[in-house]
């Protein structure tokens, strides 16, 4: 398995909610999970440290990144500030392969949450974002933007104000509203970025404004069974 693969599967931990803030992240368990050295481990963890989706603190090790409520606001304020900026572009620059790509996009989400595939849904929200920053052709904005979706997911997990009642019943308060999804779609496809930038900041303001300021209280996770739910670990063997 390589670095990149290793990086993108805890990103994507992340992304559907299955890595919580706070979440210990033990050099010894990742590499047990993925099959390779601590020292690689270590690499992957560095860069997303750098990304601030984990924490790396002296004596303490790494954890999932824990927003705090300054710093939760700051993501929405700089999404308000360059999504704007990317739709302008998708409008300007997008085929129409890559709009209608963004309608087949919506489809997956919203099949995933009929077949209760909560993960991949969530994942999915997530995503379509980006795929309309991909479509701008705008690469730095598009690096930007997928590191606020990833601080997204945690500030998600943080403070949604669903999440303990979601959290006692093993399942997840959406992160985007597919309807929403649809509203800007259709505005993207009637090429009208004004009428999309709109439908966008009225979308990530809902999002807002639904936080709840409270932290969680932290808990053991077993990194093997959220990682790798494919593997059966042997009877006694600790998490």
């Amino acid at each position: 398995m390589t670095d990149a693969e290793i990086y993108q599967g805890l990103v994507d931990a992340v992304h559907d909610h299955r890595l919580l803030p706070g979440t210990k992240l033990v050099e010894e368990k990742l590499g047990a999970v993925y099959g390779v050295s601590r020292t690689r481990i270590r690499q992957v963890l560095i860069r997303l440290a750098h990304e601030q989706i984990v924490t790396l603190a002296p004596n303490r090790g790494a954890t999932i990144a824990q927003p705090s409520v300054q710093e939760s606001r700051e993501v929405f304020e700089v999404r308000r500030l360059i999504e704007p900026t990317l739709l302008r572009l998708c409008v300007e620059r997008a085929d129409d392969a890559r709009i209608n790509a963004l309608s087949r996009h919506i489809d997956e989400e919203e099949a995933a949450l009929q077949q209760r595939n909560r993960p991949l849904a969530l994942t999915l929200s997530g995503s379509f974002h980006v795929r309309i920053a991909e479509a701008s052709g705008h690469a730095t904005l598009t690096r930007l933007l997928q590191e606020m979706v990833s601080r997204t997911s945690l500030v998600l997990m943080t403070y949604g104000e669903t999440l303990p009642a979601a959290r006692r019943n093993g399942s997840w308060a959406d992160a985007c509203n597919c309807k929403d999804h649809r509203g800007l779609f259709a505005a993207l496809r009637e090429r009208d970025a004004a009428a999309a930038t709109e439908r966008m900041l009225e979308h990530l303001h809902q999002i807002e404004a639904a936080l709840c300021f409270t932290l969680p209280e932290e808990r053991e996770v077993d990194l093997l069974g959220l990682l790798r739910p494919d593997v059966v670990k042997p009877t006694g063997v600790a998490s």
